[in-house]
């Protein structure tokens, strides 16, 4: 049953452990005061608060399909967090980050999924080519799996990637019913044979009621970095269009990945 009303818990940054190099947005391991560890994204990295929205709504969305993804909470900075950090990067980070950040739950003990060790099922590895095809997430490559098995089970991390339309607003329309070209690259394409079976079983799942109230746990200070075009609302409804119009003509985007799947088995 889908849930009606989704919450997010916020909590306080209390201690930065330690940075974590992976890629260019330096996201960080951190403790918050409700004593537990967080893979800490800071909105003044890289592609800055459009990524944490990004990485939210995919998240969630994920979550309402069934699929496996780590708790998120809103985790807040403060000012202290930047004045005692020795290295320049990382304190220029912190100090461009204070207020509201995305804060993603550490499973300790997690591996990073690798094909070549683990087998998986070919109606999951469908939802989540499906998924990721839905979101225009180019970020689940071999290279980069942004996968973790942890307690047995397929864990999805880093959906900062998707939703790439919004770095330019203009033409929303159009690339919202677009095929998703890069599903070519995607890890777990070999193994998704079921890509419309897993159309029929996720679509369903991701009503309007649904998108909207993951919509809502967008904090407004992401959404601020456009208010001369538009303010948090219609961001928020921008990102229920874009959605509800790729699912609409999903046939478009499982046919284009069931060709690339075809030229590469």
């Amino acid at each position: 049953m889908i849930r009606q009303a989704l919450e997010i818990r916020t909590v306080n940054v209390t201690r930065y452990i330690t940075p974590l190099r992976e890629g260019g947005s330096l996201p960080a391991l951190a403790e918050a005061d409700d004593g537990f560890l967080y893979v800490l994204k800071f909105r003044g990295a890289g592609q800055g608060p459009k990524a944490l929205v990004a990485d939210l709504i995919g998240a969630e969305i994920a979550r309402v399909c069934g699929l496996k993804v780590p708790e998120l909470v809103i985790a807040e900075l403060d000012t202290a967090f930047g004045r005692t950090e020795p290295d320049e990067e990382i304190q220029d980070l912190l100090k461009a980050s204070v207020g509201t950040n995305l804060g993603v739950h550490y499973l300790s003990g997690s591996v990073m999924f690798d094909p070549a060790v683990t087998r998986i099922d070919p109606l999951l590895a469908s939802k989540i080519v499906w998924l990721d095809c839905l979101l225009m997430n180019v970020d689940r490559t071999a290279r980069n799996t942004n996968m973790l098995n942890w307690n047995r089970e397929l864990w999805l991390i880093d959906h900062g990637a998707s939703l790439y339309f919004h770095h330019n607003w203009l033409g929303w329309q159009e690339q919202a019913v677009k095929p998703f070209v890069q599903a070519k690259d995607h890890v777990l394409l070999p193994w998704a044979t079921e890509l419309a079976q897993a159309d029929k079983l996720l679509k369903p799942r991701l009503t309007k009621q649904a998108l909207e109230n993951i919509m809502r746990l967008l904090p407004d200070a992401w959404l601020q970095t456009d208010r001369e075009e538009a303010d948090e609302a219609e961001r928020r409804e921008v990102y229920t269009q874009f959605i509800t119009t790729r699912l609409a003509s999903s046939g478009v985007f499982v046919k284009a990945a069931n060709d690339a799947r075809a030229e590469i088995v």
